[in-house]
């Protein structure tokens, strides 16, 4: 079976990575909290999405949120945590599609932290520039 050899990564990308990548984790980590309590904003939220009032639901959404923050922090389980939050964030852009959410700021959202865990992930991890290769 072909290994991937780690690839170099310079200490700029490496600190851009964790910088993108730490500003992604406080953010989710956040949202997961505030589901976990769960706020009213958060359970009126909810029923506007069309997902009903449900303390239980939202609480839920809060536990996945968190553990796919913290597989995604740490750096054995960065890519599975990143493929999973990928799934968690094109829910939420489809579930603001569905009702017709502003396009730039609530529907692309998930966009852009995606891009941002990704883009994180990219520049920190050695092993994933060896698996995408960008041709200079």
């Amino acid at each position: 079976m072909p290994t991937i050899v780690d690839t170099e990564v310079s200490k700029p990308a490496r600190i851009t990575g964790r910088v993108m990548s730490g500003v992604v984790i406080l953010f989710l980590l956040f949202d997961g909290a505030i589901k976990l309590v769960p706020l009213p904003v958060v359970t009126e939220t909810m029923d506007k999405m069309g997902f009903g009032a449900s303390d239980t639901l939202a609480r839920s959404l809060g536990i996945i949120t968190i553990v796919c923050t913290l597989l995604y922090s740490v750096p054995p389980t960065s890519i599975l945590g990143a493929i999973l939050l990928t799934g968690y964030l094109g829910g939420a852009i489809a579930s603001h599609v569905r009702i017709g959410s502003p396009l730039f700021s609530y529907t692309l959202f998930g966009l852009y932290l995606g891009l941002m865990v990704w883009g994180g992930l990219y520049l920190r991890d050695g092993n994933l520039r060896a698996l995408l290769p960008f041709r200079r």
